[in-house]
């Protein structure tokens, strides 16, 4: 669908998904950077004014300038990369979940459904977490240096990063590497739950606007409205898989999911996995309008929606 101004129209789908995925994520980091911070120190094990308490919200801020919009680009292009592959029926191994092609009312080729009512999350779901898979290469290391910053180990993201890389000379490349990495797979485990909860309820919601208004193209505030609803719900259910990511890049040697998850069981017990739960809420929350508001918004004005 064009837009008014022809001269912002991006005819590629892939390049306005990495602009408006990078707008969107760097939009987002930035304004709720401090309430990311209060996240951070609340869950850390050292306790929240050891961490720093409400001093210096924005310890670590430049690795999140540099982190956010690779991240959220990468995460846009695989994820509507995906949407279409799926929807074109390039991967018909979805045959075997009860998909499978067929003709739209249009005539044109695309994946349906025996269960007609679960096709699109089903390719929503595999489309989010593929696109989370991508974007934590980029997501973890920022990650890492952001966090200790927070937690005041080090005094800037900067100096975060620069004692991890100087342990190269006494411990080896690979030690940094995977310094730089601490958290990769208890990531994953938190993100792609948490996008297989957000991603096809925001789509649902915005397919259900736009069958109640008869548009084709959903507005930025819709999808902000809908996008902080589903952000809620997802940071609500996945905050416990939060703490343990938290604890796991915060510890000062690595260790493994199953004995941190002990650990905290035996020095705090279950309520400790719902720590921060309050600002993960309403930062998430807020974080959603935001960062799928401005995706929308971008999306719309270089001549995409839906």
């Amino acid at each position: 669908m064009a837009t008014s101004n022809a001269t912002a129209k991006v005819e590629s789908p892939y390049l306005r998904s990495l602009l408006a995925g990078g707008l969107a994520g760097t939009t987002v980091d930035l304004s709720l950077y401090p309430l990311d911070t209060l996240k951070t120190r609340l869950q850390s094990s050292a306790g929240f004014l050891a961490s720093g308490g409400f001093r210096g919200v924005y310890a670590g801020v430049g690795s999140a300038v540099v982190g956010s919009a690779p991240g959220a680009a990468l995460f846009f292009v695989t994820y509507e990369g995906v949407k279409r592959s799926l929807h074109s029926g390039s991967f018909p191994v979805f045959g075997t979940t009860g998909l499978v092609m067929g003709v739209d009312e249009g005539g044109h080729a695309r994946l349906v459904s025996r269960r007609s009512a679960w096709s699109e999350p089903v390719v929503h779901m595999a489309a989010a977490s593929l696109g989370e898979v991508a974007a934590c290469a980029v997501r973890v290391p920022t990650e890492v240096v952001k966090q200790r910053a927070q937690a005041s180990q080090h005094p800037s993201s900067l100096a975060a990063l620069q004692h991890i890389l100087a342990q190269r000379r006494t411990r080896g490349v690979g030690h940094v590497w995977r310094e730089l990495y601490r958290g990769w797979s208890i990531t994953v485990m938190r993100e792609v739950p948490f996008t297989v909860i957000q991603f096809p309820l925001w789509e649902g919601l915005k397919a259900w606007r736009r069958r109640t208004q008869g548009h084709d193209v959903v507005s930025a505030v819709e999808s902000g409205v809908f996008g902080s609803i589903a952000g809620a719900v997802a940071a609500g259910i996945t905050t416990p898989l939060d703490v343990l990511k938290t604890r796991m890049m915060l510890a000062r040697e690595k260790t493994s999911v199953l004995p941190l998850l002990r650990q905290i069981l035996r020095d705090n017990g279950p309520r400790a996995f719902f720590a921060g739960i309050g600002p993960r809420v309403f930062w998430i929350s807020a974080g959603g309008a935001i960062f799928l508001g401005s995706y929308q918004w971008a999306s719309n004005a270089m001549g995409g929606g839906a």
